[in-house]
């Protein structure tokens, strides 16, 4: 069983952390959470509020074995929280980082991509939105998630391979089980 520590910020994007969660729960009895800055509700982009189970400030890295964050436009804002502090203990501990769309520039802004393959929404997204952002040379665009060593990114419209890498890093020994899981999700995405 793992730990997974979701973050979500407003308006967080409902359906990236769905199909990981669900089968995070559902076929492998992992523990799920769930953050945000001040523990406050926080509202999806699909008008859904959920009740997390504490505040993003409060985390510490023996609480997890993955700390995964979520899309929303705020991570695209001035108003954005500063998750250096958390994403560099949380990646120092060995915890499993990912981050999907929009939360991809936390990372960056951690210095977390400089030196590791990675995606995002785009390189220019990275460029735009982290003046500090070192990672170009590591970019690999694509339609699917990118893991290198502990750490994934995705872009928004990857969550099939976002959930399926996250799960890969967490249970590499289930190896029958995630080829199921991308049969399954990514059936429809096959020519017909």
């Amino acid at each position: 069983m793992a730990r997974i520590a979701f973050v979500v910020v407003e308006p967080f994007a409902d359906w990236e952390p769905a199909l990981l969660a669900a089968g995070a729960r559902e076929d492998f009895g992992d523990k799920v959470s769930w953050l945000s800055p001040g523990g406050r509700p926080v509202s999806s982009i699909g008008g859904m509020t959920i009740q997390v189970h504490g505040a993003l400030e409060d985390f510490s890295p023996n609480q997890a074995d993955a700390l995964v964050l979520i899309g929303s436009s705020l991570w695209m804002t001035p108003e954005s929280p500063d998750l250096t502090p958390v994403l560099r203990r949380a990646a120092d501990a060995g915890l499993v980082v990912a981050g999907i769309c929009g939360a991809t520039l936390a990372l960056a802004r951690a210095g977390l991509l400089d030196d590791r393959a990675h995606t995002s929404n785009a390189l220019d997204f990275l460029q735009q939105h982290v003046p500090t952002y070192n990672g170009a040379a590591h970019y690999r665009p694509g339609p699917r998630a990118v893991r290198d060593g502990r750490v994934i990114t995705a872009s928004g419209s990857a969550p099939s391979s976002f959930a399926l890498e996250v799960l890969g890093a967490l249970h590499p020994e289930a190896t029958q089980p995630l080829a199921e899981f991308l049969t399954e999700f990514g059936r429809e995405h096959q020519p017909t």
